[in-house]
């Protein structure tokens, strides 16, 4: 299969969960969602675990350091992934707008190997004191270039590993298949556990977390940097020659569709 054409440089067109304004009942609904379709598959996540696995290894570390987890999105799979290939790790969840509920819930999904932080963590400047591999999942495009860069940058400075994981780009069928999120959500509402009344009411009655699902599932695939432009980025992080970077736009088995990944640790 030829590779699919790579639309022009990313365009960082307006998102809503970014938006402080965005009631937290939706938000938790989009990220809900989010978390249910991101465990169903591990296909997607094949090369990356191979690699963070690498960098874990390299490193000796065997903790996760979550950064915008969301509702924790597909770190059960991927604690399941990294066990299948004999690296046992912990993670601890954290977001600069932390979904306690949901986190304590993912944990519960994965018990003693998943912990959280309450307080907001920032992923631009950690605090020195949260150790381990740091991971940013489906979250990485919601950064301008110069927070993008700081991410990386603090991480380098700090003398931490770092992998980031896109589940979507700017690829046609990509963009496709966001297009057509709103039905996912509504029928993924109805099997979601536990049953929230707000999240039901916001799916079907006043359809809010369909429609900002579905935006910015489209925006996010225009939004992802491409393997090159992360180089770009690298480019001006002080120390990052001193890393082992592994970047890659993989296949997903025989589908169109393709993720994007970065890992890095130091040499």
């Amino acid at each position: 299969m030829s590779a699919p054409t790579l639309l022009a440089r990313r365009r960082h067109v307006f998102e809503i969960e970014d938006q402080p304004w965005l009631p937290q009942a939706i938000r938790d609904g989009v990220t809900g969602y989010l978390n249910f379709v991101g465990n169903l598959d591990a296909g997607p996540y094949q090369g990356f675990c191979d690699a963070l696995a690498a960098g874990l290894r390299a490193t000796g570390e065997r903790e996760l350091l979550d950064l915008c987890s969301g509702s924790a999105g597909p770190l059960p799979t991927l604690i399941s992934e990294l066990d299948r290939r004999d690296v046992a790790v912990r993670v601890r969840l954290s977001d600069l707008f932390p979904n306690t509920e949901a986190m304590t819930a993912a944990a519960a999904a994965v018990p003693g190997r998943i912990t959280h932080e309450a307080r907001p963590v920032d992923a631009t400047a950690v605090p020195a004191e949260l150790a381990g591999f740091r991971l940013l999942c489906n979250a990485f495009h919601h950064f301008r270039p110069d927070k993008a860069r700081a991410i990386l940058a603090d991480a380098v400075a700090q003398r931490r590993g770092i992998a980031v994981f896109e589940g979507v780009g700017r690829y046609p069928a990509s963009i496709v298949a966001c297009a057509i999120t709103s039905l996912g959500v509504l029928a993924t509402s109805l099997v979601m556990r536990p049953r929230r009344l707000s999240r039901l009411a916001l799916t079907w009655l006043v359809p809010a977390i369909p429609f900002v699902a579905t935006w910015d599932g489209v925006v996010s695939c225009l939004r992802v940097y491409s393997p090159e432009e992360l180089r770009e980025l690298l480019a001006g992080v002080p120390g990052a020659d001193g890393y082992t970077w592994r970047i890659e736009a993989e296949q997903v088995g025989r589908s169109p569709i393709r993720v994007t990944w970065l890992v890095g640790f130091p040499k």
